[in-house]
């Protein structure tokens, strides 16, 4: 085998990323649900853990520290599941007054009548 079919094989199949374009919305979108789904499971193992040591040993503050974790979780796990990536700061181009070109004199005499 030559070395530049060797070369062609031993690069990545993804282009490297020279740009700070932000990932694509199916991205973002698919990592959220992926989140909100651990999220849930681990909810739902929250509470057949509750369920089960309330059964076997009744560890009554386990238990309920569970249950609390099984309650809060799916409220947390929305508010992940809506949250976006954060917003890049950008610098805004706002407008500067400068002093040599003002319009109006400010020594100028004004005549009301």
């Amino acid at each position: 085998m030559t070395s530049s079919q060797e070369s062609a094989r031993s690069r990545r199949a993804e282009p490297v990323l020279i740009t700070d374009a932000h990932p694509s919305l199916l991205d973002e979108h698919a990592a959220r649900k992926r989140r909100y789904v651990i999220t849930m499971a681990v909810r739902a193992l929250a509470i057949v853990a509750a369920a089960i040591i309330y059964t076997e040993t009744h560890i009554v503050w386990l238990v309920l520290a569970l249950a609390v974790l099984g309650t809060f979780l799916p409220w947390v796990a929305v508010l992940m599941a809506n949250d976006g990536p954060p917003k890049s700061r950008q610098h805004v181009n706002r407008y500067q007054a400068r002093p040599d070109r003002t319009l109006e004199n400010p020594q100028a005499k004004v005549i009301e009548g």
